[in-house]
């Protein structure tokens, strides 16, 4: 194209004001507000415009066309952002992907108090000012047996606000071998930092005593503090004092204790073929003063950080300025105080809570799902992408039993004309994106967290992803 035939072309490029009184954008402005489309316009003439200097265009767009890429910018910059995928990735809790999927009672709790007003802070009974505390605190007292309890918005909040409580300005001793970083490289001794309180490392890595907290205890010690550790595990040649021997510690000499649980089991998971996780009634039981753990992981409910324990702690978090910084609203209390309702009106659990259901499934049920998948993807791929059915191991995650695998099963896909990387990238691509996993240079979509639903996705997305081919 000469320089006299691009300058023709920008002549004719129509104003933008002419534009948006065509038709097409009219229909555009009936939806979207004027400027955003104003906007939106603006850059596809100027991209119109740079085809023409570069020489791409040789013609003008149609007005219909102008209205169509409009449409595509403005959908860039406002469309949903959040979308459903199928967690294909053998992580079951995954962080990334939104942690825990919650009870359908939690789902409708959650609707109900979002499309209505709600007693959140009003006490129908005396038609005064409550506190949102007492929609959960009495199923807590009932599932824990703790005197009181509070909800913020994570577990680290819930760990910063007791701190900051217990022991600002004061030590809080705490074994080194507890030390631990949380996701996101969130480390505890950044939360105490935080909170004001003074670190005070007692014992080794792999081996703690009684002994030596009890030799750390001075005039300034403010809390005795001890994790549990959730997202990791030390074997061998180890030792650290029980919870009951460190309440005991701290009554003897008037310090008190509390103690980090992280995922907070309210059941025996023994009983659905897990290794035991310490439950906060147990520790409640051990006569510690506070307890912290999370609201989703191993709970099941949606993403919280609950704080249990003594009626007289409790209370001084409440009144901490901190609180109404880190405090939950009406839809994760309403969310959770549904999810502490299915631990106390029977049934089975793994029945009323997804992720304890699929912490549980069953390899014979997943090979079930693996034939009937690996039919249709065959159907569909034919010979472009071979696909196997394996045998593997995911995890539950979350920093939820961190050594524990759970034995999974999952479809193997391997293309001779594309990588791994390649046919990840395409899977993540289509309408309801597939999130799986490269190992050994093979697409690996893992099947533990696949239902109906997720396999009518899988099939929907490889038929777009067969057509990418």
């Amino acid at each position: 194209m000469t320089t006299v035939d691009k300058q023709t072309l920008l002549r004719q490029l129509p104003a933008i004001e002419n534009l948006l009184n065509t038709q097409e954008m009219l229909d555009l402005q009936a939806t979207y507000a004027r400027p955003l489309v104003t906007e939106a316009l603006r850059s596809v003439v100027a991209d119109v415009r740079n085809d023409i200097l570069s020489g791409s265009h040789t013609e003008l767009p149609k007005h219909t066309e102008y209205a169509e890429r409009t449409l595509h910018k403005i959908m860039e910059k406002v469309g949903i952002r959040m979308r459903p995928v199928v967690n294909a990735t053998g992580t079951i809790t995954h962080t990334n992907l939104g942690r825990s999927l919650l009870s359908t009672a939690a789902c409708e709790a959650i609707q109900q108090a979002a499309q209505n007003y709600v007693n959140l802070e009003y006490d129908l009974t005396t038609g005064e000012r409550g506190h949102r505390d007492r929609i959960t605190e009495p199923l807590l007292q009932q599932l824990t047996g703790c005197e009181a309890s509070t909800v913020v918005n994570n577990n680290a909040a819930a760990v910063l606000l007791a701190l900051q409580t217990m022991a600002r300005g004061k030590e809080v001793i705490v074994s080194r071998g507890e030390l631990i970083e949380i996701g996101g490289a969130f480390r505890v001794p950044d939360v105490m930092a935080a909170s004001g309180a003074i670190l005070r490392e007692v014992g080794t890595t792999n081996r703690t005593h009684l002994r030596d907290y009890a030799e750390a205890i001075n005039e300034n010690t403010g809390l005795l503090l001890k994790v549990h550790p959730s997202n990791y595990k030390i074997l061998g040649f180890t030792s650290t004092p029980t919870m009951e021997e460190l309440t005991d510690l701290g009554a003897q000499h008037g310090v008190p204790t509390m103690e980090d649980l992280g995922s907070g089991a309210l059941i025996d998971m023994t009983a659905y073929g897990l290794p035991h996780e310490p439950l906060v009634g147990e520790r409640i039981a051990s006569g510690v003063d506070v307890v912290t753990f999370s609201g989703d992981k191993l709970l099941g409910g949606p993403q919280a950080g609950i704080i249990a324990g003594k009626a007289e702690w409790i209370e001084k978090m409440r009144k901490n300025p901190m609180m109404r910084a880190l405090r939950v609203d009406k839809l994760i209390i309403a969310g959770l105080s549904a999810t502490l309702q299915g631990y106390l009106i029977g049934g089975a659990a793994d029945a009323q809570f997804p992720m304890l259901n699929r912490y549980t499934r069953t390899v014979e049920a997943l090979h079930a799902v693996a034939a009937e998948l690996k039919k249709h993807l065959q159907n569909l791929f034919r010979e472009r992408v071979n696909i196997q059915v394996s045998e593997t191991y995911g995890q539950i995650g979350s920093g939820a039993l961190p050594v524990e695998i759970l034995p999974s099963v999952a479809l193997v896909l391997e293309s001779s004309d594309i990588s791994a990387e390649m046919l990840a990238a395409h899977f993540r691509s289509t309408t309801t994106p597939i999130i799986g996993r490269i190992k050994n240079d093979l697409f690996w979509l893992d099947l533990r967290t696949v239902y109906e639903r997720e396999q009518t996705w899988i099939v929907e997305a490889a038929t777009e992803v067969a057509k990418m081919l």
